[in-house]
């Protein structure tokens, strides 16, 4: 019993440490609305924030594109970085809209992605990401097609640790499309 009581005083000692060793830091948009988020701890952190630099994703933006609102009229973009023990994901995605049809979406975005290696295009219903690497290293590291139906057009190239996505749909008589950027880092990483 008095193991029990010393191992509880150990783990609620550690625990206030870690506590008080994390910081968290909000800034806020004009309205109010959270727009960038920082956790950090002693074993890693958080990192979320609403903008978003075009150049992040490594891919220009398509000619005549306007970044898509939300409901609230903020844009729909997003910045997510993770960190800890040796791991690490980066997420960075931008939503656009253009008066211009999918087709003429995808071709541009088929030649601007050739320079990181083979494009695969994948009819989805939504967008797919599968990131990080499974800790078999017989597994593939590279990226396939997830339910290859839809009307959607999901562009990919890289590898699961990688990757460069785009998600194009049609909307009226125009298209919305996705602008993802996905890195993984870490031995046996998996998400």
């Amino acid at each position: 019993m008095r193991n029990t009581r010393n191992a509880t005083g150990f783990a609620s000692v550690i625990l206030l440490l870690l506590l008080t060793a994390c910081s968290i830091n909000v800034k806020k948009e004009k309205n109010g609305q959270d727009k960038q988020v920082d956790i950090n701890t002693l074993v890693g952190g958080i990192h979320v924030s609403k903008g978003v630099n075009p150049e992040e994703i490594g891919m220009p933006i398509y000619p005549g594109a306007t970044l898509k609102q939300q409901d609230s009229g903020d844009d729909k973009s997003a910045n997510v970085n993770i960190s800890g023990f040796g791991y690490g994901l980066k997420v960075a995605a931008l939503e656009y809209e253009s008066n211009d049809a999918p087709d003429k979406i995808i071709a541009f975005y088929k030649d601007q992605l050739k320079k990181f290696g083979n494009v695969i295009v994948c009819h989805t219903g939504s967008l797919h990401v599968n990131a990080g690497v499974k800790k078999n290293d017989d597994d593939s590291h590279e990226l396939t097609c997830e339910g290859d139906s839809g009307r959607d057009i999901e562009l990919k190239v890289g590898t699961k640790e990688n990757q460069h996505i785009v998600a194009v749909e049609p909307s009226g008589s125009g298209s919305n499309f996705s602008l993802v950027y996905v890195r993984t880092h870490g031995k046996d990483a998996e998400i």
